[in-house]
């Protein structure tokens, strides 16, 4: 046979560097500028902290029983906040799966709601109108399939909004994800999805989740661009995510975002990461933290001081007390509500269990 007929064998590459912008040490790499404006880059610096205090806040009741299972963002916090100033909360819609907590607040969930979710009230499930973000997703990559979707709904309304989609490299592993990419890159779904590569799934780790390179890499094969980005550079992961909008705003599709990160803490307050977790690695990533970096820049540029995150810890340990007294005071939910919202008319068998369990209503 001719060599020119001879078969390409492709070889595995290496993986790509992850986009950054700003070093451990608060420092702007060579000719980056943030996209983000002084008070912008105070607000995300902000909201990276309220999710970091309120993961100390959750973890906390946790351990004393007061709240159920909770999965920290520890350490994600640049990668969640990144995205999310990338976001139009009145056009886009965030999609999440479990540790989205300061996107769902910039979208406009209510911190009280949040916190009822937490405790199993089914109010907290309730997203109100206007606040463009769909119910936490709890059951793995399984909310993927409805963020294409919601896109691809956008795009035949002739609407402008995108959808961004929220998940781990664990659930990447996962049919719907592979599924939900192939129909996006057919369809040309305005979607973004957003992989938080946070090197483990529960006690997984990212070395045998997949054989590839990387996970941005397999965009090509679905039909549109992957990238890759430091996850703890809150300025990189804001300039990638702006970008992939504007594509999904003027119909160009979809884009595959791996945010490479840690996961600082457990994988949720059901797991004891100490049994599999190297500490050595753990030492390795304390030094990109994501906010230590946002505030040594600012810090650089006379915008940060002792005294102002003094003031902040105060405010923000403030509204999370506040959050929670609102909460508390919340009417406890009616045992009944079990049977409400199962079905659009209550069966035969619905009905008799619950004249059983409460009486004849």
């Amino acid at each position: 046979m001719p060599a020119d007929f001879s078969p390409q064998f492709q070889p595995a590459t290496k993986p790509a560097k992850p986009f950054s912008m700003l070093t451990e040490a608060g420092k702007l790499r060579r000719d980056a500028k943030p996209d983000l404006s002084e008070a912008e880059i105070l607000d995300a610096l902000r909201l990276m902290k309220v999710g970091r205090a309120f993961d100390e806040k959750c973890l906390n009741l946790q351990r004393q029983g007061r709240l159920g299972t909770f999965a920290p963002i520890f350490g994600q916090e640049a990668t969640l906040v990144g995205t999310a100033m990338a976001m139009d909360p009145k056009r886009d819609w965030a999609v999440p799966q479990y540790r989205e907590f300061p996107v769902q607040l910039r979208q406009g969930l209510s911190m009280k709601s949040i916190i009822l979710y937490r405790r199993g009230h089914p109010d907290g499930g309730i997203i109100p109108d206007g606040v463009n973000v769909m119910a936490t997703q709890v059951s793995l990559a399984a909310q993927i399939p409805h963020a294409v979707g919601l896109a691809w709904g956008l795009k035949l309304k002739e609407q402008d909004g995108v959808a961004v989609v929220f998940f781990g490299d664990g659930a990447s592993s996962e049919g719907d994800f592979h599924e939900s990419c192939n129909l996006a890159g057919v369809v040309d779904a305005p979607v973004i999805f957003l992989l938080q590569n946070n090197q483990w799934a529960i006690s997984t780790p990212r070395s045998i989740q997949t054989g590839g390179a990387d996970f941005a890499s397999r965009a090509p094969a679905y039909g549109f661009p992957g990238v890759s980005v430091d996850g703890n550079d809150v300025f990189a992961v804001h300039k990638v995510v702006k970008d992939a909008v504007a594509r999904g705003r003027r119909g160009e599709g979809a884009t595959l975002i791996e945010a490479v990160t840690y996961r600082m803490s457990m994988h949720t307050t059901a797991d004891d990461p100490t049994r599999y977790v190297d500490p050595r690695d753990l030492e390795v990533w304390g030094k990109r933290d994501p906010i230590m970096r946002v505030e040594k820049y600012l810090s650089s540029q006379g915008k940060w001081s002792d005294e102002l995150a003094a003031t902040w810890d105060q405010e923000i340990q403030d509204e999370i007390e506040a959050a929670f007294a609102e909460a508390d005071a919340h009417a406890p939910p009616d045992p009944t509500a079990i049977y409400e919202h199962v079905f659009a008319e209550p069966t035969p068998t619905l009905a008799r269990q619950r004249t059983e369990h409460f009486g004849a209503q």
